[in-house]
This record gives structure tokens, C-alpha cells and sequence, in this order.
């Protein structure tokens, strides 16, 4: 396992969230991107075009990152506004942990090969906590 990251979500806010982050650490987005720029086969609510698809702000060694939600999705509440973000050394480890972390919880998003070159998945496990895996993609 590479790294273990905290992962933010927002209801419409997250520019606003991580420019307030980036003055108070410095440094530069290492990635941002909007759902705007998501391929033609997604649908998206014209009002999400400039909402946060993901972000991601270097702090020191470690990597804060995060996104705003859809916005006909159910509001983010605190508590459940944040992921735990973990990079895995290959899709079999990602199924393994997924598998392993939602047991008396839920998949909420099936491990998959996706458009931004990542093998990801999201789960839930027993006690409500949000978590993604994912590693590069493989062949």
C-alpha cells in the first residue's frame, strides 16, 4: 500500500473549500478537474458543470483530496462528507481490502476500470465510514 489520504466531499463548495487550504498550506493543485470534463457518455445536471469532479492539494508528505457532489444527490452532511483514500499496489489487493471493508457494510461503487485510468472502487464498512480504493489501471 502506497498511501492513505483523507478524501473531502462538498455540496457545491469545494473550489472555494481547497483555495481556503491552498492559502493556508501554499503549493499548487497537483489535479483539478470539473464535471465538465467528464465524457459525453455521463449525464450531469447543466448547474454541475463547474462543480469539483476531484481535487487534490499536496500538505507536506501527504495528499488532501476531494470533490463536490451532483447536486439532484442527497446533501453531504458532516459526518459523512469524507472518504478514507487508499492507493493499492494492484486491482487484486483492491478487491481484496474492498471485500474485506464492506463485510456488514455496503459496496457503494463496484471496482472498476475507469475513464481517468484507475482501477476504483467505494465502500462502506460496518461502523459508516466512507472508503475508496484504487490502483492504476491494469492492460
Amino acid at each position: 500500500m502506497s498511501d492513505c489520504s483523507v478524501y473531502l466531499t462538498f455540496n457545491g463548495n469545494c473550489r472555494e473549500a481547497f483555495d481556503f487550504y491552498k492559502s493556508v498550506f501554499g503549493g499548487e493543485f497537483e489535479y483539478i478537474s470539473t464535471f465538465d470534463e467528464l465524457p459525453e457518455k455521463y449525464e450531469r445536471a447543466p448547474e454541475d458543470s463547474d462543480r469539483i469532479m476531484h481535487v487534490s492539494l499536496r500538505v507536506k508528505d501527504d495528499l488532501l483530496m476531494g470533490s463536490d457532489t451532483f447536486s439532484g444527490t442527497p446533501p453531504v452532511e458532516i459526518g459523512n462528507n469524507f472518504s478514507i483514500s487508499v492507493t493499492t499496489a494492484s486491482a487484486e489487493e483492491t478487491d481484496v481490502f474492498m471485500e474485506k471493508m464492506s463485510a456488514n457494510g455496503a459496496i457503494t461503487m463496484p471496482a472498476e476500470n475507469t475513464f481517468w485510468g484507475a482501477y476504483f472502487g467505494m465502500c462502506r464498512d460496518q461502523f459508516g465510514v466512507n472508503w475508496m480504493f484504487s490502483c492504476a489501471a491494469e492492460g
